[in-house]
């Protein structure tokens, strides 16, 4: 009885513990919301209340006729371009990512320095922005679809290479240690137990990156002159909100589609 009622306070210390631990949490979200906004002077009042005019103003103005429409052909032709360029850039990103997984996981790393050197080179291309990829690149490559494939070509390139390391990493040890006490060669190992077992996640991480990527090549596009978000772009500076709102609408039913292609695919694979 008195090792059930010690068993009992402690359930309860550990529960209070962890209710202390989410409410000072809180607190610190709340002040860092405070300081926040008195330092960059956003009074969150105020832009609660914005809500209602802004939403009011999105309805008057962000709607398109029948005229408009006219010009769906060209959304849907650089729409197209768009997607294109985010799947041909997120799937040789991942060529190269995997290749640099292989050397940087310890599961399957050569050597010490190679794994380093690799996980240095994808945690640099991985923490430059895509926008500031695009940046740097318009002005070697200047404003074309090249650009805009290099940009989302060496943002994807370090996340997916982080990605499937952790997935190499998180293969089973049993099968590349029973391969190796056959007598299998290194290439043997990575392409009869490593690659097999981790290629169902790494190719749901390309998908991922495929819809990402079509987000973020409208961005993109808008920096290098190119695709969707060259158009976009076009209308926004024109003040035609008809076609910015046909644009915007052509982009969101297109992100949806993939999304749900993609999770299709995922259920099946994985």
């Amino acid at each position: 009885m008195e090792k059930s009622s010690s068993i009992h306070a402690t359930d309860i210390n550990i529960i209070r513990k962890k209710h202390m631990k989410l409410f000072i949490t809180g607190l610190i979200l709340l002040a860092l919301i405070i300081v926040s906004g008195s330092i960059t002077n956003y009074n969150h009042i105020d832009g609660l209340a914005s809500i209602p005019a802004a939403l009011q103003w999105l309805f008057a103005n962000m709607y398109f006729s029948g005229s408009t429409l006219s010009r769906l052909p060209t959304v849907l032709r650089l729409l197209w371009e768009t997607i294109l360029i985010s799947i041909v850039s997120t799937t040789t990103a991942a060529f190269f990512a995997m290749i640099f997984a292989i050397v940087g996981s310890k599961r399957t790393s050569v050597n010490g320095f190679l794994m380093y050197f690799a996980k240095l080179v994808a945690s640099i291309s991985r923490n430059i922005p895509v926008v500031a990829w695009a940046l740097i690149l318009v002005l070697s490559f200047g404003t074309n679809a090249a650009t805009g494939f290099l940009a989302l070509f060496f943002g994807t390139f370090g996340f997916l290479v982080r990605a499937f390391i952790e997935t190499i990493d998180e293969t089973s040890g049993d099968t590349v240690e029973a391969l190796k006490a056959t007598g299998a060669t290194y290439p043997q190992v990575i392409s009869k137990a490593v690659i097999p077992e981790s290629m169902p996640q790494m190719f749901s991480w390309v998908l991922f990156m495929i819809e990402t990527n079509i987000r973020s090549a409208t961005l993109v596009g808008l920096l290098t002159g190119t695709g969707i978000g060259y158009l976009f772009d076009l209308y926004y500076k024109q003040l035609n909100y008809e076609m910015v709102s046909l644009i915007t609408l052509a982009i969101v039913v297109a992100v949806l589609i993939i999304e749900a292609i993609s999770n299709l695919i995922r259920r099946e694979i994985l």
